[in-house]
């Protein structure tokens, strides 16, 4: 039998990149490439979703959905649970989740309140006890998680029911009114403070949520602690080979995650106007919603906390366009349940890009 001569090698190589250059023409064919630019822009489905259900429901109600009042009306609307819906953001970016986001809102805005009128302490000092209950409950969940290596869904399971019954139990399911709050501790309505930009109206607790989420999200794409975040995500045991600590990037994560929480509780205050241990109680699953059709990935490790805006911003669309359309309020959990398995469906196909 003939030895394979120099030039038969070369020709099997070249064979071989041509097979490899049509392998990858095939996978950058126009369904290839919208994948790929999904993948690397994680909250481009949600900006999309966003704009064609503002433009539909604009074409549906007509002019007054586009008046600055009604945009404005939904950033409002949602400023709570886009506060809140970051702080989640970062746990699942981890491929975690943390079910207590709501009780850990709050508890805090509950402790702010009783300390100004059950102990007379200073507005001042009482909210930064309301902030320290909030990362003390991250903290708590963080510790759990990194340290006793215990599923972040069983110990946020359980930490939502110890916040939720500690928040009664203290509170004696008592309501501090908007009146005596205003009259008494005006600080702690202050997220309550209305902006006039022509047609429009901003709160402080709008500006808030896009200051918060603007920070995470340079924080997360230019340090190198949101690069760990990402890493501890996708593969803990490759991070940590890596140089990442796991156990310090997973506390850390939740303990701002809790004091994210804690503003949120603030920032409600000045929402509602007064402080109740029994609001917010489902912010924990509106918050997921938001994040999961936001398009960041459950699995962890994928996605854009801008998403997270984005996905609350489009529960803000469909819950006022409908209203205004005269629908009836089912219809608008229905919609939102088909996006939120659309958005799994759609995050899946996107991650077979990275397979």
């Amino acid at each position: 039998m003939a030895k394979p001569t120099g030039k038969d090698f070369e020709s099997g190589l070249a064979a071989s990149d041509d097979a490899v250059v049509e392998f990858d023409d095939n996978r950058k064919g126009f369904i290839g490439r919208i994948q790929h630019a999904l993948h690397v822009n994680p909250a481009l489905v949600p900006l999309i979703v966003l704009v064609t259900s503002v433009t539909l429901f604009g074409l549906l109600i007509g002019q007054r959905f586009f008046s600055p009042f009604a945009m404005t009306l939904i950033l409002q609307q949602v400023q709570i649970i886009g506060i809140v819906a970051a702080a989640q953001s970062l746990v699942i970016l981890t491929a975690g989740i943390d079910l207590s986001v709501g009780a850990i809102m709050v508890l805090s805005s509950v402790v702010m309140g009783q300390f100004v009128f059950r102990y007379g302490l200073p507005v001042e000092l009482a909210v930064l006890c309301g902030l320290s209950v909030g990362m003390f409950c991250g903290l708590l969940n963080g510790w759990l998680v990194a340290y006793m290596k215990l599923p972040p869904f069983i110990v946020t399971l359980g930490t939502w029911q110890i916040v939720l019954a500690a928040n009664f139990l203290y509170s004696a399911n008592e309501t501090i009114r908007s009146a005596d709050i205003e009259e008494v501790a005006p600080l702690l309505q202050i997220f309550g403070t209305k902006y006039h930009l022509g047609g429009a109206t901003l709160t402080l607790g709008v500006i808030t949520m896009l200051l918060v989420i603007t920070a995470l999200a340079y924080a997360l794409k230019y340090t190198a602690w949101g690069r760990h975040v990402y890493a501890v995500g996708d593969d803990p045991d490759a991070a940590e080979l890596a140089g990442v600590n796991v156990k310090k990037t997973l506390i850390s994560v939740y303990l701002l995650s809790g004091l994210i929480c804690a503003i949120a509780g603030w920032a409600m205050i000045g929402r509602i106007g007064s402080i109740s241990p029994t609001v917010g109680q489902l912010a924990n699953i509106e918050s997921i919603t938001a994040v999961v059709i936001g398009g960041i990935s459950l699995f962890g490790g994928r996605g854009s906390i801008m998403g997270a805006l984005f996905g609350a911003l489009i529960v803000g669309v469909f819950t006022l366009g409908l209203r205004l359309l005269g629908a009836d309020a089912q219809w608008t959990f229905l919609l939102i349940g088909l996006l939120i398995i659309a958005a799994v469906a759609v995050d899946q196909w996107i991650r077979k890009v990275s397979a």
